[in-house]
């Protein structure tokens, strides 16, 4: 889907159709509601929103949103991801189903949580 190499958000969402902005614009605005501190970058071709370390990439396929809350987000909210297709750091939210945007919220929270843990014991 994607040709050109995004170095920001828009641009990365810009590229698809509009349907698929639609969702990736709802994944955005989630991410920025559930962690305000955090930066916007592109990272591995992907949005990514960085807080005290990198906290959640996204990117959208052919017939899904791929969601990276990496590295433990998914393995804290497995019950609740069960009905997703699952990979070692990602989780697929199909583009023909709402995006579970309260489940999205908490995994970023949780993730704020963890990196600023983590910086705490440097």
């Amino acid at each position: 889907m994607q040709v050109t190499k995004a170095t920001t958000i828009d641009e990365y969402i810009a590229t698809f159709p509009e349907d698929v902005q639609q969702k990736l614009e709802q994944m955005r605005t989630t991410i920025k509601q559930a962690a305000p501190e955090a930066q916007e970058a592109i990272k591995y071709a992907m949005p990514a929103f960085i807080y005290k370390g990198n906290l959640v990439y996204f990117a959208a396929f052919t017939h899904h949103i791929g969601f990276y809350a990496t590295p433990t987000g998914n393995g804290a909210f497995t019950e609740e991801l069960s009905a997703y297709k699952m990979g070692k750091g990602s989780i697929q939210f199909p583009l023909d189903q709402p995006l579970p945007l309260q489940l999205i919220s908490r995994m970023v929270k949780y993730r704020v949580e963890e990196n600023l843990q983590k910086s705490k014991k440097k």
